[in-house]
């Protein structure tokens, strides 16, 4: 049933609640599909932590401004974000605030342009981006927006961005649909990819909170590899190696630098400001390791990072549990607490 649209600063805050909800009720599921990019069972876990930080952040924030609340849900989340998912969607939602600043409401425009600008941002912070992933789901949602009638004709009405949310919505049901055919341990698992369909969750909560309607459960049927009774398939996939998060202020030359250095240690590299500062930026940093200390050391040499966290990469049932480095100047928790 909807009700009067009002995709103000306040439809915002229940976005970032109903995401909450919505992850939480469903982590475990995405966790029982996540193989990829390495199968550890936590991308449900993730995004959910890293949305709980952004709506938690901006809960009580006073301010009718949406590109404000969003760039402070980005910032937060960012500061904590967990794994691949969670570092994507932490991205995600940072680029998402830079159009939306000085106005109140949310238009079909407006989105097409906050999609655009968060789409870019997204396949930049990755060394290797990866289609089959939240990847495609972000880029098809941004296809439709700029194809929907509101931004080809520039119309700023609520009706405007119903359709232009509706689109959305369906073009990112049909990425995770196409993400078993882009990668191979999906196609081979026959399932689509855990944080494709993460992010197809909280996009139709944002649809569901900017136009007053309920969520679409319907959505995930016929999902492969969805079904309650269907298996954990990380179960019976091995992964090795660490991964490292943090937090650092860079230059940009340095921050470059970083990234090269990372790229020869490990894979899944994640580099992306989280906000200006007088070094340069404050950085997020993500990447996976067969062995921690090189890629600690060679963030050390440029400074000392906070919210730092080592984290094993098999899967919570298959290994050891996780732990925070004891060096952290932030006092980092378990990955997954």
């Amino acid at each position: 049933m909807q009700t009067k649209i009002a995709a103000n600063a306040q439809a915002l805050k229940r976005w970032l609640g109903k995401s909450e909800e919505v992850l939480g009720n469903h982590s475990d599921r995405l966790n029982a599909i996540n193989i990829f990019p390495v199968a550890d069972g936590d991308t449900g876990t993730n995004l959910y932590l890293t949305v709980r930080s952004a709506s938690r952040a901006v809960a009580q924030l006073p301010t009718t401004d949406v590109g404000e609340l969003l760039a402070e849900a980005g910032r937060a989340a960012m500061e904590e974000a967990r794994g691949n998912s969670g570092t994507l969607f932490s991205v995600f939602l940072a680029a998402l605030a830079d159009p939306l600043h000085g106005t109140t409401r949310l238009t079909g425009p407006l989105l097409a342009a906050a999609l655009e600008r968060a789409e870019i941002r997204c396949w930049s912070a990755l060394s290797e981006p990866v289609p089959g992933t939240m990847l495609s789901v972000i880029a098809a949602a941004t296809r439709a927006a700029n194809s929907a009638d509101a931004a080809r004709n520039q119309d700023h009405s609520n009706h405007g961005l119903a359709r232009t949310l509706n689109a959305v919505v369906a073009a990112a049901l049909e990425a995770v649909v196409e993400t078993e055919g882009q990668l191979d341990p999906l196609s081979d698992a026959h399932i689509v990819d855990a944080g494709a369909v993460g992010f197809l969750l909280i996009l139709d909560a944002l649809r569901a909170s900017a136009l007053g309607e309920e969520l679409q459960p319907e959505l995930l049927e016929g999902l492969h590899g969805y079904g309650v009774q269907a298996p954990h398939i990380h179960l019976d996939h091995q992964s090795e190696g660490m991964e490292v998060m943090c937090t650092i202020n860079l230059s940009p030359l340095d921050a470059a630098t970083l990234r090269l250095q990372l790229d020869e240690l490990g894979d899944s590299v994640i580099l992306s400001a989280v906000t200006e500062v007088p070094e340069g930026y404050r950085w997020r940093v993500h990447v996976h390791v067969p062995d921690p200390e090189a890629a600690l050391a060679a963030i050390r040499r440029f400074g000392e990072p906070a919210h730092l966290s080592v984290t094993t990469l098999s899967a919570p049932d298959d290994g050891p549990d996780r732990a925070a480095d004891p060096a952290s100047t932030c006092g980092a928790g378990n990955a997954d607490e």
